[in-house]
């Protein structure tokens, strides 16, 4: 793989792993803390499993174990024949070929979602067109993929 075409790579993966978490700016009198109050939990985004599809899965899987510490394990069936590693977050990166020949190499995240029929429809209003309903990967859970704005989204149900 090509020098720079590694870093594009890298460079659109690294920011899906990391967790985002929502936090609103408000007045004092909304801060549970100084109006006296236990503060709730915030909600939390997690990526469940970030896929990278790639013609190059050794090299990549290669660079991101040297890069980040992690190891990556035989091809799994179930997920596409990719290979996977832990994530910090509880979840998975998966790095596998493309499955048809007119698979384009892409980067998706797929989020962590309690609903994903629900999740879907929230998607749908947003103008998302879906490319795969929810799917049940048995022994990894249900995932969904739909697109919005040109990129590729995934959701993902345990």
């Amino acid at each position: 793989m090509k020098r720079s075409t590694l870093r594009s790579l890298l460079a659109v993966a690294a920011p899906a792993l990391v967790v985002c978490a929502w936090n609103p700016v408000g007045t004092d009198q909304d801060d549970p803390a100084i109006a006296g109050q236990e503060p709730e939990a915030e909600p939390v985004m997690l990526v469940q499993y970030l896929e990278v599809v790639t013609p190059e899965v050794d090299a990549t899987c290669a660079a991101l174990a040297e890069m980040h510490g992690v190891t990556f394990g035989e091809a799994e069936p179930g997920l596409g024949s990719a290979r996977t590693a832990a994530l910090k977050s509880g979840g998975r990166i998966g790095v596998r070929a493309p499955l048809r020949p007119d698979e384009e190499p892409v980067v998706r995240p797929y989020v962590l979602v309690s609903d994903i029929t629900a999740a879907l429809k929230v998607a749908e209003d947003a103008g998302a067109e879906v490319a795969v309903g929810p799917t049940e990967i048995p022994g990894h859970g249900t995932f969904a993929i739909y697109f919005q704005g040109g990129i590729q989204h995934g959701l993902w149900q345990l």
